[in-house]
């Protein structure tokens, strides 16, 4: 990918099924009825923006194959897969980005099985890390959609507030789903009253226990129109903690008598919970350790941004009353301990998150 001398630059990505084919290799399609079109379903999103890169992700409606639409002296990327598999989710990895710049992404969907059925187009931006000394912004929360309240008809301003004040990036520090919060319809309020959740999935009414459950908590909180808002707008760096999963889980976590589950394995649900925090989010795909979350952003010379994972290694709940510290005791694992160790001393920057 060629660097542009551009003060902003525009990327073209697309969605594609089943077999990877080159943009080039299509004429140019005609756009069909809405009706007959892929859409995408939960809007953009960006995230793990470093000086010279950044993650961009979506979902469509159906399998679907690149198109030519692009931006005027855009980068082309290659088409990328959509599929079942994935529920119809992609992401990938924009690389050779210009320093603090701002990029814009379009992204042009159209059906595999009828190419000339052409989504419209969907774009999003961010704006890359400074790669000199400047004051850097971000936002940062946790615990999206719990406790029972869901999407009601203001829906979460929250996130359209964190908009306004336009921030490098919204840090979503863990609890970023609550798969293990049910929601009713309505709720009632102290002192009379309701609270009314106006928009409403089936994997939303019960906990989740299986994949496709997992996902609808994540396509949940994309229904929210402050939520898409932000997120087609500005990256988001995301971190996961118990609600992923279940409340205040380790591999000791014991749900036999949990009436609430009829899937009694610890490991299984959370083997299903990564899977969705890692299809539904722009987090980064680390090939040494495939689901892995600890990671370091660098965001310019004054920042770094340090994700620690600390529910996948950790040793049983217990007292916390050990006198040493063993493979039971740790909360963060042995690795992960040696890794934040060495990133911290090598860390250059003022600010360490």
């Amino acid at each position: 990918m060629n660097k542009l001398s551009l003060t902003r630059r525009a990327f073209v990505t697309s969605a594609s099924a089943f077999g990877l084919v080159g943009a080039s290799g299509l004429a140019l399609p005609y756009y069909s009825r809405a009706s007959q079109r892929p859409a995408f379903t939960h809007g953009v999103q960006s995230g793990d923006v470093d000086a010279t890169s950044g993650m961009v992700w979506t979902r469509t409606d159906r399998p679907a194959i690149s198109t030519t639409e692009s931006f005027a002296n855009a980068t082309r990327l290659a088409p990328l897969d959509t599929s079942p598999a994935s529920d119809y989710t992609v992401k990938r990895l924009l690389t050779d980005l210009a320093s603090d710049q701002d990029i814009f992404y379009r992204m042009i969907a159209a059906d595999l099985s009828d190419i000339n059925a052409v989504s419209e187009p969907i774009v999003g931006r961010f704006r890359t890390a400074p790669s000199s000394k400047r004051d850097v912004r971000f936002a940062w929360s946790g615990d999206t959609a719990g406790q029972g309240w869901g999407i009601d008809e203001t829906g979460m301003k929250t996130y359209s507030t964190i908009a306004k004040h336009t921030p490098d990036f919204f840090l979503h520090s863990g609890d970023t789903i609550y798969a293990d919060g049910a929601l009713k319809d309505e709720v009632d309020l102290p002192g009379g009253g309701k609270w009314k959740n106006v928009v409403m999935l089936d994997g939303k009414r019960k906990v989740a226990e299986t994949l496709d459950e997992y996902r609808d908590q994540w396509k949940y909180n994309m229904m929210d129109k402050h939520v898409l808002a932000l997120s087609a707008i500005c990256p988001t760096f995301y971190q996961w903690d118990d609600h992923e999963v279940l409340n205040n889980w380790s591999d000791s976590k014991d749900l036999s008598k949990d009436d609430r589950y009829k899937e009694k394995s610890i490991h299984v649900l959370a083997a299903r919970a990564a899977r969705a925090f890692h299809e539904m989010t722009t987090i980064r795909y680390e090939p040494s350790e495939p689901g892995r979350v600890y990671r370091k952003i660098s965001h310019g010379p004054l920042l770094d941004v340090f994700f620690l994972d600390m529910r996948s290694y950790r040793g049983p709940n217990g007292a916390n009353l050990d006198e040493t510290l063993t493979p039971k005791s740790r909360m963060i694992g042995e690795e992960q301990s040696k890794w934040l160790k060495r990133e911290l001393a090598n860390s250059k920057a003022t600010w360490k998150v």
